[in-house]
């Protein structure tokens, strides 16, 4: 057992590093997660950049104002035997632009997407469903907005849990892909939420 701290793509991570694992032949199953908690040091962070909401989150919203702190944790049992549901591509970047804002072109991301369908092995037109980050924020919610249309056009459908669930920081990545699973596993209508003029 191992702890990965990388601030919100910390159970993102653990997933990665569990897929790796499988993979090296050194484990048939891997547990991985997350969790956080609230508290008021990534509050008072948060606060101080200005990236608080003072209202419900709305990623992509028209009158989005900022993330809403959510609190929750998550496990997975990741097997090298086949299932329904499968991780069949990874990437990640660290663009290291900026402290706490992503790359004007989105160079990161498209570094991160561009590998995990390579190692996937598929085009975007063989994605069929995106979990956008969404932390409804001006900026974050513009570049991936921007990077998806690039890549994906506006064919594939979106969606972002964090006006479900708030921005659950190291949670994050099992949260959000557990609730991914379940709309793909019981075909479960996307979240509502507002697109508008995001």
């Amino acid at each position: 057992a191992y702890t990965l701290s990388t601030a919100c793509s910390s159970s993102a991570r653990a997933i990665i590093s569990g897929r790796r694992l499988i993979e090296a032949g050194l484990v048939d199953a891997a547990i991985v997660g997350g969790a956080d908690t609230l508290s008021r040091m990534p509050i008072n962070g948060f606060h101080s950049l200005e990236s608080l909401s003072p209202t419900l989150c709305q990623p992509f919203g028209r009158d989005r104002a900022g993330i809403t702190i959510g609190e929750g944790a998550g496990l997975m049992l990741l097997t090298r035997e086949p299932q329904p549901i499968a991780l069949l591509g990874v990437g990640e970047s660290s663009d290291a632009y900026h402290i706490s804002a992503p790359h004007p072109q989105g160079e990161g991301a498209i570094r991160a997407i561009n590998q995990a369908l390579t190692d996937a092995q598929l085009t975007p037109d063989d994605v069929g469903y995106i979990n956008l980050h969404g932390t409804a924020t001006q900026l974050n919610d513009q570049i991936e907005s921007m990077v998806v249309n690039a890549l994906f056009g506006e064919r594939v459908p979106c969606s972002s849990t964090k006006h479900l669930t708030g921005h659950t920081l190291g949670a994050a990545g099992i949260t959000e892909a557990a609730i991914s699973m379940l709309i793909l596993q019981r075909d479960l209508p996307l979240p509502a939420q507002d697109f508008s003029l995001s």
